[in-house]
């Protein structure tokens, strides 16, 4: 079981009180960016390429948690740049614990190892580790030799102290779908908690933009790549929703809801989703009811959503399809497995 059952009670709670209070537009997962400094560059991040002055600030504990209570979602992801750079990460993620969110701290794994000592262990807390294939493709991907290696070390290290760790993967075009499923092998063999992977998204300010897929490419690179995983060939444990991978691979087809993974960062709340670069608002709310949702998502024909298939556009319409009658069954039966 990827996904913790913790976690997967209290987010199907979530849920069914939203869809009885009759909201339409509700937050799943709140992508809290309390910095955007890194310490990599990768080709296929546009977070870096704001200015320096912006690259120097960070969010303060107090204005984390005030944006967790204003959002509301039960699942926080906290993303960046490198969020251990920032110098009060551990009292952030303190006190989400003591909030009962479900946290997930992404990171390249860099500094994990020599930070282990500033968390404890908790099931409110994973630890989401940035890998886009074995170690020539990785490094090659975060253009630094040797950061696979350190990523892995902090991996079982973690693991060995007692914490949840799951990794992330992106594919780009040109990805051999063999490369990504000898890197799950080999992460299930690590012993990782679970595993996310996600098209590559095209973001305006990445410099690379060669490499991102397209729509109908996505689906048969994904069918390729999970296809001994739906055959019951391997047993790979995916922190997904499995109707998200059915709609990787086209075998559902589902409208983008982004209100369900809105981000907050230094700037504000960004419109109208973490990928796209049309400024922000102050709050929360005016980000619900000001933005004009029927211009965003696939079916509204606007072309900078148009090859997008992210999960965090994604996942939380799958989530939401898992509570159909005839979709409980199978959402139930992969957290028992």
């Amino acid at each position: 079981m990827a996904i913790h059952l913790q976690q997967a009670l209290a987010v199907g709670q979530y849920l069914v009180r939203q869809r009885l209070r009759g909201r339409k537009r509700f937050p799943l997962v709140l992508m809290l960016e309390p910095l955007f400094r890194c310490n990599l560059a990768c080709s296929g991040c546009g977070k870096i390429q704001h200015p320096k002055e912006i690259l120097k600030q960070h969010l303060s504990p107090d204005e984390c948690f005030a944006a967790v209570e204003e959002c509301g979602a039960p699942v926080v992801s906290i993303p960046g740049g490198e969020p251990l750079l920032h110098p009060q990460i551990d009292e952030i993620v303190t006190g989400l614990v003591q909030r009962r969110k479900f946290i997930y701290l992404c990171t390249n794994g860099i500094l994990l190892e020599k930070s282990l000592h500033k968390f404890e262990p908790s099931p409110y807390l994973t630890f989401s580790i940035h890998l886009d294939g074995l170690k020539e493709l990785h490094d090659h991907c975060v253009d630094r030799q040797g950061v696979f290696d350190i990523a892995i070390s902090a991996i079982r290290a973690a693991k060995a102290c007692g914490f949840r760790v799951t990794t992330n993967t992106t594919v780009f075009d040109g990805t051999d779908p063999k490369e990504i499923q000898a890197l799950f092998d080999f992460l299930s063999d690590v012993g990782v908690d679970g595993m996310m992977v996600s098209p590559g998204y095209s973001y305006e300010w990445a410099p690379d933009q060669e490499h991102f897929l397209q729509r109908e490419h996505t689906k048969a690179l994904f069918r390729e790549i999970l296809a001994p995983f739906k055959a019951g060939e391997k047993n790979w444990d995916f922190n997904h929703n499995p109707l998200f991978l059915d709609f990787l691979t086209g075998e559902k087809e589902y409208a983008c809801t982004p209100w369900g993974s809105p981000s907050y960062s230094v700037l504000g709340w960004q419109k109208p989703c973490y990928l796209m670069n049309e400024g922000h608002y102050s709050t929360f709310k005016q980000l619900i009811e000001e933005t004009d949702w029927e211009n965003y998502g696939h079916q509204s024909g606007n072309p900078k959503c148009a090859d997008c298939m992210v999960h965090c556009g994604y996942e939380p319409t799958a989530a939401m399809d898992a509570l159909q009658p005839q979709n409980m069954g199978r959402a139930l039966t992969s957290l028992f497995s």
